[in-house]
């Protein structure tokens, strides 16, 4: 299956935190963990558990940008450097690359302006698990 969300990353799990109804999945990409909430159904149907190989889905339109030491209850931050950035009309695709991927955020012009993104310039990728989703 061919996805349209930007950011795909193959890694394998590494934990699975079981819940009443909702579990948590952590996935090992190349050293960073990325972690998932997702139904305890969806967790037994895809058959997850630590070593089972697993990407991680994230719509680029899911991806929040911040600077600095940014204090969140999200628990996934991916700190980096800008890559690029490719304005729209409205929006801007902003590529960070972290030193294990590169993940890429759909934001306004105006974020961009306002926190002073730029090829170089330091940046937090921010995704909240509930917008992480899973396939194996």
């Amino acid at each position: 299956m061919t996805l349209s969300a930007r950011n795909q990353f193959e890694g394998k799990v590494s934990k699975v935190q079981e819940g009443a109804v909702n579990g948590i999945v952590t996935i090992d990409v190349k050293g960073t963990p990325i972690t998932s909430t997702i139904s305890m159904d969806a967790i037994k149907e895809l058959g997850l558990k630590a070593g089972t190989p697993a990407t991680a889905v994230i719509k680029a339109t899911e991806v929040m940008v911040g600077k600095g030491d940014l204090k969140l209850s999200a628990r996934n931050k991916f700190a980096g450097k800008v890559a690029s950035v490719k304005q729209g009309a409205v929006n801007s695709i902003v590529a960070i690359e972290t030193p294990a991927f590169t993940v890429t955020a759909t934001i306004s012009n105006a974020a961009v302006e306002e926190l002073g993104l730029a090829a170089g310039s330091e940046a937090t990728a921010v995704v909240k698990a509930t917008s992480v989703m899973i396939g194996c």
